[in-house]
């Protein structure tokens, strides 16, 4: 018998989280740590990655290192 397993909005939400801040850490040619900490930093997740969760995750991972890319360098200009 097979059991589905159900897993909570919110943790599919954190998981790409992670997977946005990866991408775009190597798309930065820096590290992981390094990728979270500026996002964190100009409260990136907070207020771009999660408020907008419902439209980006239906973006290619490319398209979606590229904005968070391009948002990221254009906030910490502002800061």
């Amino acid at each position: 018998m097979e059991y589905l397993v159900e897993i909570p909005k919110m943790q599919v939400m954190m998981a790409f989280v992670a997977t946005c801040i990866e991408a775009s850490a190597r798309l930065l040619n820096t590290s992981y740590i390094n990728g979270y900490q500026r996002m964190k930093r100009v409260d990136m997740i907070e207020r771009y990655i999660l408020p907008c969760y419902e439209t980006l995750h239906t973006e290619s991972r490319e398209n979606i290192a590229a904005g968070m890319v391009e948002c990221l360098k254009k906030w910490e200009e502002q800061k």
